[in-house]
């Protein structure tokens, strides 16, 4: 699954929801009503994320990992590749002109 979180430029990262709705459920046999409840979440939860309406937080991300076995940091990696990329879209001419910070003394570890 390391294809759906990779840079795509121009393109935005996939959804973990689409990855969901067009490739697990469908090869599990599942719909989403059937795999909220092996995950234990309510059917309108997972929807939501299935429909691209909501993200895939630290604990779904556990559950799907779990229940997908290919563990959480997939999921994980997944929403933030997607998050990034459409904040990059949105802010991306902004952040370019922040300078970073320049330190007005030496650090010293405590």
């Amino acid at each position: 699954m390391g294809e759906f979180v990779a840079v795509r430029g121009k393109r935005a990262p996939i959804h973990p929801g689409v990855v969901l709705r067009e490739t697990i459920f469908p090869h599990l046999g599942l719909g989403v009503k059937e795999a909220a409840l092996r995950i234990g979440v309510t059917r309108q939860t997972l929807h939501r994320i299935v429909a691209e309406q909501s993200g895939v937080s630290p604990e779904m991300a556990l559950r799907l990992g779990k229940f997908c076995g290919n563990g959480e940091q997939v999921w994980i990696n997944m929403q933030t590749a997607y998050d990034l990329w459409h904040a990059r879209q949105k802010i991306g001419k902004q952040v370019e002109k922040i300078k970073p910070a320049e330190p007005t003394k030496e650090f010293e570890p405590a």
